[in-house]
Protein backbone atom coordinates (compact mmCIF):
# COMPACT_ATOMS: atom_id res chain seq x y z
CA UNK A 1 0.00 0.00 0.00
CA UNK A 2 1.58 2.93 -1.10
CA UNK A 3 -0.25 5.51 0.39
CA UNK A 4 0.81 4.62 3.85
CA UNK A 5 4.37 5.61 3.72
CA UNK A 6 2.83 8.40 2.03
CA UNK A 7 0.64 8.95 5.02
CA UNK A 8 4.01 8.84 8.08
CA UNK A 9 5.73 11.64 6.11
CA UNK A 10 2.30 13.53 6.67
CA UNK A 11 2.22 12.70 10.10
CA UNK A 12 5.86 13.51 10.56
CA UNK A 13 5.52 16.92 8.81
CA UNK A 14 2.20 17.89 11.06
CA UNK A 15 4.55 17.09 13.92
CA UNK A 16 6.97 19.52 12.39
CA UNK A 17 4.37 22.01 12.22
CA UNK A 18 3.39 21.82 16.00
CA UNK A 19 6.79 21.80 17.06
CA UNK A 20 7.32 25.28 15.05
CA UNK A 21 4.17 26.76 16.80
CA UNK A 22 6.13 25.88 20.28
CA UNK A 23 9.68 27.13 19.46
CA UNK A 24 9.55 30.21 22.14
CA UNK A 25 6.01 29.97 23.00
CA UNK A 26 4.65 30.59 26.62
CA UNK A 27 3.60 27.41 27.24
CA UNK A 28 1.32 28.69 30.04
CA UNK A 29 -0.76 30.78 28.31
CA UNK A 30 -4.28 29.24 28.23
CA UNK A 31 -6.02 27.89 24.95
CA UNK A 32 -9.63 27.80 23.81
CA UNK A 33 -10.00 24.06 25.72
CA UNK A 34 -11.21 24.94 29.20
CA UNK A 35 -8.99 24.89 31.85
CA UNK A 36 -6.23 23.79 29.47
CA UNK A 37 -2.52 25.57 28.58
CA UNK A 38 -0.26 24.94 25.96
CA UNK A 39 1.57 22.94 28.11
CA UNK A 40 -1.39 20.70 28.76
CA UNK A 41 -2.29 20.22 25.11
CA UNK A 42 1.12 19.04 24.70
CA UNK A 43 1.31 16.32 27.66
CA UNK A 44 -2.08 14.93 26.26
CA UNK A 45 -0.90 14.47 22.71
CA UNK A 46 2.38 12.56 24.33
CA UNK A 47 0.28 10.44 26.90
CA UNK A 48 -1.76 9.31 23.90
CA UNK A 49 1.40 8.76 21.73
CA UNK A 50 2.58 6.78 24.39
CA UNK A 51 -1.29 5.18 24.52
CA UNK A 52 -0.76 4.31 20.81
CA UNK A 53 2.55 2.76 20.92
CA UNK A 54 0.54 0.52 24.18
CA UNK A 55 -2.00 -0.25 21.70
CA UNK A 56 0.22 -2.16 19.71
CA UNK A 57 2.83 -4.33 21.10
CA UNK A 58 0.75 -4.79 25.17
CA UNK A 59 -2.94 -3.96 23.98
CA UNK A 60 -4.02 -5.75 27.37
CA UNK A 61 -2.90 -2.72 29.23
CA UNK A 62 -5.19 -0.16 27.90
CA UNK A 63 -6.46 1.76 30.43
CA UNK A 64 -10.33 1.03 30.82
CA UNK A 65 -13.01 2.49 32.29
CA UNK A 66 -13.02 5.55 30.26
CA UNK A 67 -14.87 8.39 31.81
CA UNK A 68 -16.21 12.16 30.78
CA UNK A 69 -13.72 13.19 33.40
CA UNK A 70 -10.26 10.74 31.68
CA UNK A 71 -9.09 13.29 29.78
CA UNK A 72 -8.46 16.08 32.23
CA UNK A 73 -7.10 14.07 34.52
CA UNK A 74 -4.51 12.53 32.47
CA UNK A 75 -3.28 16.25 32.00
CA UNK A 76 -4.12 17.23 35.57
CA UNK A 77 -1.73 14.52 36.19
CA UNK A 78 0.90 15.50 33.58
CA UNK A 79 1.10 19.13 35.39
CA UNK A 80 3.76 17.86 38.23
CA UNK A 81 6.18 17.71 35.37
CA UNK A 82 8.14 20.82 34.42
CA UNK A 83 7.84 22.23 30.58
CA UNK A 84 11.20 21.00 29.57
CA UNK A 85 9.69 17.45 30.74
CA UNK A 86 6.60 17.61 28.81
CA UNK A 87 8.75 18.76 25.61
CA UNK A 88 11.31 15.87 25.97
CA UNK A 89 8.36 13.44 27.25
CA UNK A 90 6.47 14.54 23.76
CA UNK A 91 9.16 14.21 21.62
CA UNK A 92 10.14 10.56 22.56
CA UNK A 93 7.00 9.41 22.65
CA UNK A 94 6.09 10.72 18.92
CA UNK A 95 9.26 9.31 17.74
CA UNK A 96 8.89 6.15 19.41
CA UNK A 97 5.32 5.89 18.08
CA UNK A 98 6.68 6.73 13.94
CA UNK A 99 9.32 4.26 14.52
CA UNK A 100 6.87 1.71 15.17
CA UNK A 101 4.00 2.57 13.18
CA UNK A 102 6.36 2.47 10.08
CA UNK A 103 7.11 -0.96 10.62
CA UNK A 104 2.91 -1.94 10.64
CA UNK A 105 1.13 -3.71 7.71
CA UNK A 106 -1.66 -0.53 7.26
CA UNK A 107 -4.19 -3.40 7.49
CA UNK A 108 -3.48 -4.37 11.08
CA UNK A 109 -6.37 -3.96 13.34
CA UNK A 110 -4.82 -2.01 16.36
CA UNK A 111 -7.48 -1.34 19.82
CA UNK A 112 -8.55 1.79 21.18
CA UNK A 113 -10.57 4.01 22.90
CA UNK A 114 -13.63 3.62 20.57
CA UNK A 115 -13.50 1.23 17.85
CA UNK A 116 -10.54 -0.92 16.90
CA UNK A 117 -8.81 0.49 13.81
CA UNK A 118 -6.32 -0.07 10.75
CA UNK A 119 -2.59 0.56 11.29
CA UNK A 120 -3.63 3.12 8.50
CA UNK A 121 -7.03 4.85 9.95
CA UNK A 122 -4.44 4.96 13.91
CA UNK A 123 -1.98 7.11 12.09
CA UNK A 124 -4.73 9.26 10.65
CA UNK A 125 -6.41 9.55 13.84
CA UNK A 126 -2.77 10.58 15.56
CA UNK A 127 -2.68 13.18 12.55
CA UNK A 128 -5.97 14.75 13.32
CA UNK A 129 -5.06 15.00 17.11
CA UNK A 130 -1.69 16.71 16.17
CA UNK A 131 -3.38 19.01 13.76
CA UNK A 132 -6.35 19.74 16.28
CA UNK A 133 -4.27 20.36 18.99
CA UNK A 134 -1.94 22.50 17.25
CA UNK A 135 -4.75 24.40 16.63
CA UNK A 136 -5.81 24.99 20.01
CA UNK A 137 -2.14 26.01 20.62
CA UNK A 138 -2.59 28.37 17.48
CA UNK A 139 -5.53 30.20 18.78
CA UNK A 140 -3.82 30.42 22.63
CA UNK A 141 -0.94 31.95 20.38
CA UNK A 142 -3.00 34.29 18.25
CA UNK A 143 -1.01 32.40 15.24
CA UNK A 144 -3.19 32.01 11.85
CA UNK A 145 -1.68 28.90 10.25
CA UNK A 146 -1.56 27.86 6.48
CA UNK A 147 -3.74 25.22 5.84
CA UNK A 148 -2.25 22.35 3.87
CA UNK A 149 -3.16 19.46 1.78
CA UNK A 150 -2.70 17.13 4.88
CA UNK A 151 -6.06 18.25 6.17
CA UNK A 152 -7.39 15.65 3.62
CA UNK A 153 -6.32 12.95 6.07
CA UNK A 154 -8.73 14.89 8.71
CA UNK A 155 -11.82 15.55 6.36
CA UNK A 156 -11.57 11.87 5.42
CA UNK A 157 -11.65 10.51 8.69
CA UNK A 158 -14.29 12.94 9.74
CA UNK A 159 -16.64 11.56 7.26
CA UNK A 160 -15.25 8.19 7.89
CA UNK A 161 -16.77 8.65 11.81
CA UNK A 162 -20.20 9.97 10.82
CA UNK A 163 -21.74 6.85 12.64
CA UNK A 164 -19.70 7.55 15.84
CA UNK A 165 -20.46 10.61 16.56
CA UNK A 166 -24.64 9.20 16.69
CA UNK A 167 -23.70 6.09 18.16
CA UNK A 168 -21.32 7.68 21.49
CA UNK A 169 -24.32 9.25 22.03
CA UNK A 170 -26.81 6.91 22.02
CA UNK A 171 -28.13 7.28 19.02
CA UNK A 172 -28.37 5.68 15.79
CA UNK A 173 -26.97 6.41 12.67
CA UNK A 174 -29.10 7.59 10.21
CA UNK A 175 -29.96 5.41 6.99
CA UNK A 176 -30.16 8.51 4.76
CA UNK A 177 -26.47 9.53 2.93
CA UNK A 178 -24.60 12.42 2.91
CA UNK A 179 -22.94 14.02 0.48
CA UNK A 180 -19.69 15.98 1.05
CA UNK A 181 -18.30 18.30 -1.34
CA UNK A 182 -15.29 20.00 -0.05
CA UNK A 183 -12.64 22.76 -1.66
CA UNK A 184 -9.17 22.15 -0.62
CA UNK A 185 -6.98 24.56 0.44
CA UNK A 186 -5.05 24.70 -3.33
CA UNK A 187 -8.41 25.10 -4.57
CA UNK A 188 -8.94 21.41 -5.69
CA UNK A 189 -12.37 19.61 -5.21
CA UNK A 190 -12.84 16.74 -2.74
CA UNK A 191 -15.80 14.99 -2.26
CA UNK A 192 -17.13 12.11 -0.23
CA UNK A 193 -20.63 10.07 -0.03
CA UNK A 194 -23.33 9.64 -2.29
CA UNK A 195 -23.40 11.32 -5.60
CA UNK A 196 -26.84 13.52 -5.83
CA UNK A 197 -27.93 12.37 -2.55
CA UNK A 198 -30.22 14.75 -0.92
CA UNK A 199 -28.09 15.74 2.22
CA UNK A 200 -25.00 17.74 1.58
CA UNK A 201 -22.42 19.50 3.50
CA UNK A 202 -20.25 22.07 1.66
CA UNK A 203 -17.16 24.40 1.90
CA UNK A 204 -13.87 25.14 2.54
CA UNK A 205 -11.97 21.97 3.82
CA UNK A 206 -10.56 23.95 6.65
CA UNK A 207 -14.02 24.81 8.44
CA UNK A 208 -15.49 21.27 7.77
CA UNK A 209 -12.01 19.82 9.48
CA UNK A 210 -12.47 22.57 12.37
CA UNK A 211 -16.21 21.49 12.73
CA UNK A 212 -15.44 17.57 13.07
CA UNK A 213 -12.51 17.88 15.23
CA UNK A 214 -14.80 20.74 17.51
CA UNK A 215 -12.63 23.43 17.24
CA UNK A 216 -15.30 26.07 16.00
CA UNK A 217 -18.84 26.15 16.37
CA UNK A 218 -20.73 25.71 12.90
CA UNK A 219 -22.10 28.88 13.20
CA UNK A 220 -18.35 30.45 12.60
CA UNK A 221 -17.96 28.07 9.80
CA UNK A 222 -18.55 28.82 5.95
CA UNK A 223 -20.38 25.41 5.56
CA UNK A 224 -23.33 24.52 3.57
CA UNK A 225 -25.18 22.44 5.43
CA UNK A 226 -28.77 21.21 3.14
CA UNK A 227 -30.84 18.81 4.77
CA UNK A 228 -32.33 17.22 7.65
CA UNK A 229 -29.73 14.09 7.85
CA UNK A 230 -26.79 16.46 7.23
CA UNK A 231 -27.69 19.22 9.93
CA UNK A 232 -27.95 16.49 12.92
CA UNK A 233 -24.54 15.04 11.46
CA UNK A 234 -22.98 18.35 12.31
CA UNK A 235 -24.25 18.89 15.94
CA UNK A 236 -22.81 15.62 17.03
CA UNK A 237 -19.61 15.20 14.57
CA UNK A 238 -16.58 13.77 16.05
CA UNK A 239 -13.73 12.37 14.56
CA UNK A 240 -11.94 11.52 17.71
CA UNK A 241 -12.11 8.33 20.05
CA UNK A 242 -14.01 8.97 23.59
CA UNK A 243 -17.30 10.16 25.07
CA UNK A 244 -18.88 12.87 23.30
CA UNK A 245 -16.59 16.22 23.00
CA UNK A 246 -18.74 19.70 24.33
CA UNK A 247 -17.62 21.87 21.05
CA UNK A 248 -17.48 25.38 21.37
CA UNK A 249 -19.84 27.92 21.70
CA UNK A 250 -20.17 30.53 18.73
CA UNK A 251 -17.87 33.35 17.99
CA UNK A 252 -14.79 31.40 19.82
CA UNK A 253 -16.65 31.35 23.28
CA UNK A 254 -14.69 28.89 25.47
CA UNK A 255 -17.36 25.47 26.54
CA UNK A 256 -15.15 22.84 27.25
CA UNK A 257 -13.07 20.21 25.87
CA UNK A 258 -12.90 18.21 22.63
CA UNK A 259 -11.21 15.25 22.20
Amino acid sequence: MDFYPALLTDLRAETADLESLLDGADWELPTPAQGWSVRDQVSHLAWFDEAAVRAVTDPGSLRAGVTETFVDDLVAEARSLSVAEVHAWFRAARARMLDLFATLDPRQRVPWYGPPMSAASFATARLMETWAHGQDVADALAVVRTPTARLRHVATLGVRAMPYGFAVRGRPAPADPVRVELTMPDGTPWTAGALGAADVVRGPMLDFCLLVTQRRHLDDLRLEVQGETARAWTEVAQAFAGPPGKGRDPSGAIQGNSG
